[in-house]
């Protein structure tokens, strides 16, 4: 039997982090998305046994300054197209630019240098990702979903889920049809 579950990323890693902080007895307050404000200083024993804990779950601590600000834009693109809330009318690169206070060409720079790979790919990765998502769970048709991940046309949403996956969103919208059918 195959049951499926919506959770939300964001909502189950701030769960995850609020408990190991609070199990750790550590003064804490939740700054934003990625982010925590420790407000007293703690043991390295403390301190090691708390990453560890965090580890278990592929949650890790970010301390170069650089990988911090990659994060920061890998969280904001992943926000961007998995928030139901935020339907974001304007270009990734004026949204990164805006939310995370720098240039979007010092932002592309810094993420290809880190990463090895664009803004652009990660972002069309975590459209893709969000597209079966939304077939899968939603069951919104591509038009639909065109429009909520902001692309220009259901032609350039096929095209990129193409390319991405080896398959078209229709033939994973009818492999989806079959499997829901022989499930039942």
């Amino acid at each position: 039997m195959v049951i499926n579950i919506k959770f939300d990323f964001n909502a189950v890693c701030k769960a995850v982090l609020e408990e190991k902080l609070n199990e750790f007895n550590i003064p804490h307050k939740i700054i934003g998305f990625g982010e925590v404000e420790l407000l007293q200083k703690i043991s390295p024993e403390t301190y090691n046994a708390f990453v560890s804990a965090l580890n278990e779950y592929n949650i890790t601590i970010v301390e170069n300054q650089k990988s911090i600000l990659v994060q920061k834009i890998k969280d904001t693109i992943v926000d961007m197209v998995f928030n139901d809330d935020t339907v974001v009318n304007v270009k990734s690169s004026a949204y990164l630019a805006e939310a995370l206070g720098h240039s979007y060409g010092y932002l592309s720079n810094l993420f290809t240098e880190v990463t090895y790979t664009s803004i652009e790919n990660f972002t069309i990765l975590q459209k893709i990702e969000r597209t079966k998502q939304l077939i899968i769970k939603e069951n919104l048709s591509l038009t639909e979903i065109a429009f909520r991940l902001n692309y220009s046309s259901v032609a350039h949403l096929s095209s990129q889920f193409k390319n991405t996956t080896g398959i078209t969103p229709s033939a994973f919208q009818r492999i989806i049809t079959k499997r829901r059918e022989l499930n039942q």
